[in-house]
């Protein structure tokens, strides 16, 4: 799956992602610059302005991402959760986190990196590809969108959800995030990048700062820098270790992991590099995790792709269970996996893959009767949609798909996938 966007990260040129995320026509080089740039919808400009209104917004994007008083507790920025040193995803090992005024409600799910999502498509039921880019008969069926359930498809509405949400920043409406943004001390900045006026409509405000928000998240050197030590083996600059190759050729290996059918490890045709990611939805069974607050009720049950916090596809049985499939970039650096954030070590999650139908007991709990309550977090069903392709699949006793010294390969090859920017040595850490 690709994105024809490589050209902008071998050019360094990754501002005019910012463009592409405002939907911003440009024009041929040759035409000059007629357009107006500021104001909320500034239509058709030349590239250089595009360029230059992108690295614009990225700056005031860069304030807004980190402002703590755009919060109803005015503690809670969108840095709080997704951290720029931890991949911008969360600093700690809770599954969820705290928001809302008094920072004492419970979120419902893990919070995911903003880490490589530039790539990630439009949500559709029905994605046509193959490993062969020039085939598209393959339907991989639901595929895409920036939550865990796919259900926002732009940066700029994925922005505002944080904002709005009683469980995060806790704001009541749009109109309350202006009153705090006009307050801001960058307030002069969103003048200067979208009118002075931009503030009289507090739509037209709260767009601007989504809009802000989604161009910054598509800079390149803060979201995409493709600088791990992997990037820099399969460039040439760099070797992996006999244990790094091993792991490396497991995942890939349809017998054994079997991690890329779906974390996609190799160039694309274009050359692109590697999202570690299909973007499209599976259902796992990840065992059901009482420190989310929200499953001490035996009725609540998150079902991804069909509900609660997506509604429009409620009732469709086929979909329950459905979760987006993560990029691996990055994951050494976090501290609690799947969507509800049960496990806690990224060893524990290959071990889960390797023998979760093989030693179902070893995850899930037991009923007062000793059998194991397998898949306790989905209810039977939707069975059904869990995914049995390899290492999944196996029968209680059978022997598992992946050995320790196999599982421990994998997880040396992961590390791999870790930014030069978030190596212990850049960080301080």
């Amino acid at each position: 799956m690709t994105t024809k966007n490589i050209w902008l990260v071998r050019s360094g040129l990754a501002v005019s992602m910012g463009a592409v995320a405002l939907g911003l026509a440009i024009l041929p080089l040759r035409q000059s610059s007629a357009a107006t740039t500021a104001g909320v919808h500034p239509g058709p400009m030349s590239r250089t302005d595009a360029f230059a209104r992108a690295e614009t917004l990225t700056a005031v994007g860069r304030k807004i991402f980190s402002d703590p008083s755009l919060s109803a507790s005015g503690l809670q920025a969108c840095a709080s959760c997704h951290d720029p040193s931890h991949a911008f995803g969360p600093a700690s090992a809770t599954p969820i986190e705290m928001g809302g005024e008094h920072r004492d409600q419970p979120g419902l799910r893990a919070v995911p990196t903003l880490r490589y999502l530039q790539s990630v498509p439009a949500f559709t039921e029905h994605y046509y590809d193959s490993e062969d880019e020039g085939d598209e008969s393959v339907d991989n069926g639901p595929t895409g969108g920036l939550t865990w359930d796919g259900r926002v498809d732009h940066g700029a509405d994925h922005a505002k959800i944080p904002l709005l949400s009683p469980f995060e920043m806790g704001n009541r409406d749009a109109a309350e995030v202006v009153a705090k943004l006009q307050k801001a001390a960058y307030a002069d900045d969103i003048k200067a990048a979208f009118g002075e006026t931009v503030f009289d409509n507090p739509k037209d405000a709260f767009d601007a700062a989504a809009e802000a928000l989604a161009t910054f998240e598509q800079s390149g050197p803060d979201f995409y820098p493709y600088s791990s030590r992997y990037d820099a083996f399969l460039a040439g600059k760099a070797t992996l270790t006999a244990q790094e190759l091993h792991g490396r050729q497991l995942f890939e290996d349809p017998a054994k992991g079997n991690c890329s059918s779906c974390h996609l490890s190799e160039p694309a045709n274009d050359g692109e590099p590697p999202q570690f990611s299909d973007f499209g939805f599976l259902g796992l069974a990840a065992p059901r995790n009482m420190a989310i607050p929200a499953n001490n009720d035996p009725n609540y049950h998150d079902l991804g792709l069909c509900g609660p916090q997506r509604t429009d596809f409620a009732g469709r049985s086929d979909y329950c269970g459905l979760f987006r499939t993560p990029t691996l970039r990055n994951v050494a650096l976090k501290q609690s996996f799947f969507h509800n954030g049960y496990f806690h070590s990224l060893r524990d999650v290959v071990s889960f893959y390797a023998t979760r139908d093989s030693d179902p007991g070893r995850w899930y709990p037991k009923n007062s009767d000793g059998t194991v309550r397998k898949y306790d977090d989905l209810p039977q069903a939707y069975w059904d949609n869990l995914n049995q392709d390899p290492p999944f699949g196996r029968k209680p006793g059978d022997a598992p798909a992946l050995t320790d010294p196999e599982i421990d390969d994998i997880v040396a090859f992961l590390a791999t996938l870790t930014d030069a920017d978030l190596q212990p040595e850049a960080t301080g850490h």
